[in-house]
C-alpha cells in the first residue's frame, strides 16, 4: 500500500474482507437453520446468545485493531522483526484474555442466564449451548488475532479462504451433531456448539501453523511468546477503545430495538427487515474500513502521511458513491424490497417509510465507518470510539426519544419547557438518518484536523520504528 496506484490496491485488500465478513454470518445462519429442526426453545436460546457473543467478539476486536495498527505501521517502516514481535505478544494476550473470560463466564453462567432473561426450557437449552461456547473462546480469539496480523501485513486473502473452509465445515457438521445423523448422537443445541468449536479449532490451528511458517509476510517466533510488558501495555492501550466501541454499539442496538418495540409488531418486523438490508451496507463499508486501516497504517509507518490521507479519501469517496447508488435503488422500490421477505401489508407500509427515510443516510454512515478505519490504522482508536459514541449516544438515541415520543420537560430555574415532536415511529427513522449525517460531518471535520498522522510507533534516524515504551502512546485523544 506504500507505492503504486491506490485504488486498485484498496480493491485488492477490500474484496476478500467483504467476502470474509459475509462468510462469518454462515456460522449463525447454519446453527439457526439446523437448530430450528429441533425446537422453538432451541432457536430462542441461540437468539438470546447473540448479544453475549457480540460482547465477546467486541473484546477480541479491540485486540485486532491494535494488532493491525502496530503491524501495518512496522511493515510500512520496514521493521519486519518488530512486526513479528507484535504478533507473538498478540497471541499471548489473546489466549490470556479469552481464557479469563471463558473461566469467569463458565463459573457465572447461571447468573448470566438471569441477566439476559432466559427462563424455563429456554434457559436449559441456552446453558447447554453457552457451556461449550465458552470452551471455544480461546480458539475464536486466536483466529481473530491471526486474521488481524495477516491483514496488517497486507494479506487479506489467506484469512478469507480459511474463514470459508471453517464456515462451510461448520455448516456440514451441524446436522450430524444436532440431529444425530448416522453414527452420531442427537445432541441438539449442544451439537451446534460443538460444531462451532470444531470449526474454530481447525481455523485457529491452521492460522497458527501459517504464522509459524512465516511464508505469508509475517511470522510467529516461539521466543516472542515470552511476556513483553511494554508491548503488551501498548496493545492494550491502543486496543481497549475499540473494545469499548463494540460494547457501546451493542448496547445501543438493544436500546433502539426496545424503542421500536413500543410501536407494535408491524414496526418491529419492518425494522428487523430494514436492519438486514443495512447490515449488507455495514459489511461492505466495514470491510473497506479494514482495508483502509492497513493502507493508512503502512503509509504512516513509511513516513507518507499525505499518501495515507489519500488512501482514506479514495476509500471514503468510493464507498459513499457505491452506497448512495444502493440507497437510490432501495428508495425507488421500497415496497418491492420489503416484499422479498414477507407479504404482510402493514409491515410493508412501515418498511416503506423506513427505507424512504433511512436510505438518505446510507452513504454518510458508510463513509463514517471508512474514516473510523483510517483512525484505527493510525492507532487513533480513541477517536474512532468517540465517533461511535457520538453517532449512537449523542445523536441517534436522544434524537429518537425527541422525535418519536410525546413528552414535555420543564426547567424550573429558567422557566423553560422543552416539548418533544411526537412523530411516532417515523421519528425513530429520522433519528437514524439525521444521526448518520451528523456523525459523518463530525468524523470528516475531525479527520481534516490531521492530528491522527502521528501514528503509534516512533521513527528513529535510520528509519526503523521500534515499539515505544508503554505510556508514550502517540495516540491523539
Amino acid at each position: 500500500m506504500t507505492t503504486g496506484a491506490i485504488t486498485p490496491r484498496l480493491f485488492y485488500l477490500a474484496w476478500p474482507l467483504v467476502v470474509g465478513n459475509l462468510l462469518q454470518t454462515l456460522y449463525n445462519l447454519a446453527d439457526m437453520f439446523w437448530v430450528g429442526r429441533v425446537s422453538s426453545e432451541s432457536v430462542a436460546a441461540v437468539s438470546l446468545m447473540f448479544p453475549l457473543s457480540w460482547l465477546f467478539v467486541s473484546t477480541a476486536m479491540g485486540l485486532s485493531a491494535a494488532t493491525i495498527a502496530l503491524v501495518s505501521q512496522h511493515v510500512g517502516a520496514g521493521n519486519d522483526r518488530q512486526a513479528d514481535a507484535v504478533v507473538g505478544q498478540t497471541m499471548l494476550l489473546a489466549i490470556g484474555v479469552a481464557s479469563a473470560i471463558a473461566i469467569a463466564g463458565y463459573l457465572g453462567r447461571h447468573e448470566l442466564m438471569g441477566l439476559i432473561g432466559a427462563r424455563g426450557a429456554v434457559r436449559v437449552e441456552a446453558l447447554r449451548y453457552i457451556e461449550v461456547i465458552f470452551l471455544s473462546l480461546p480458539l475464536t480469539f486466536l483466529f481473530i488475532a491471526f486474521r488481524a496480523a495477516l491483514q496488517g501485513a497486507g494479506d487479506t486473502k489467506t484469512a478469507m479462504w480459511l474463514v470459508a473452509i471453517s464456515a462451510i465445515g461448520n455448516a456440514i457438521v451441524d446436522p450430524f451433531l444436532i440431529l444425530g445423523i448416522g453414527p452420531f448422537p442427537a445432541w441438539g443445541i449442544r451439537g451446534a456448539a460443538w460444531a462451532t468449536f470444531a470449526a474454530r479449532g481447525f481455523a485457529a490451528a491452521v492460522g497458527v501453523w501459517i504464522l509459524l511458517r512465516g511464508d505469508w509476510g509475517i511470522q510467529l517466533h516461539p521466543g516472542d511468546l515470552r511476556p513483553d510488558r511494554a508491548l503488551l501495555a501498548k496493545l492494550i492501550d491502543v486496543g481497549y477503545p475499540s473494545t469499548l466501541d463494540g460494547w457501546a454499539r451493542s448496547f445501543a442496538a438493544v436500546a433502539m430495538a426496545g424503542l421500536v418495540a413500543r410501536f407494535g409488531e408491524a414496526a418491529t418486523a419492518a425494522y428487523g427487515i430494514g436492519i438486514r438490508y443495512m447490515s449488507v451496507t455495514w459489511t461492505v463499508s466495514g470491510a473497506v474500513g479494514q482495508a483502509t486501516a492497513t493502507g493508512v497504517g503502512q503509509n504512516l509507518g513509511a513516513n507518507s502521511p499525505d499518501r495515507a490521507a489519500s488512501v482514506a479519501y479514495r476509500a471514503t469517496g468510493a464507498t459513499m458513491a457505491l452506497l448512495f447508488g444502493a440507497a437510490g435503488l432501495a428508495w425507488l422500490v421500497p415496497a418491492t424490497a420489503m416484499g422479498l421477505f414477507l407479504d404482510d401489508p402493514a409491515v410493508i407500509d412501515e418498511g416503506v417509510d423506513f427505507l424512504r427515510i433511512v436510505t438518505i443516510s446510507w452513504g454518510f454512515f458508510g463513509g463514517l465507518m471508512v474514516l473510523q478505519g483510517a483512525f484505527r490504522g493510525a492507532g487513533a482508536t480513541r477517536i474512532a470510539m468517540a465517533l461511535s459514541l457520538c453517532s449512537r449516544w449523542l445523536f441517534r438515541i436522544p434524537l429518537a426519544v425527541l422525535f418519536a415520543f410525546g413528552w414535555t420537560l420543564t426547567i424550573p430555574l429558567l422557566g423553560l419547557e422543552i416539548a418533544a415532536f411526537d412523530w411516532g415511529v417515523v421519528g425513530l427513522w429520522w433519528a437514524y438518518a439525521i444521526g448518520g449525517i451528523a456523525s459523518f460531518a463530525l468524523g470528516l471535520a475531525w479527520f481534516l484536523r490531521g492530528t491522527w498522522t502521528e501514528g503509534v510507533i516512533e521513527q528513529d534516524d535510520g528509519g526503523a520504528a521500534p515499539v515505544e515504551p508503554a505510556g508514550e502512546s502517540g495516540v491523539d485523544d
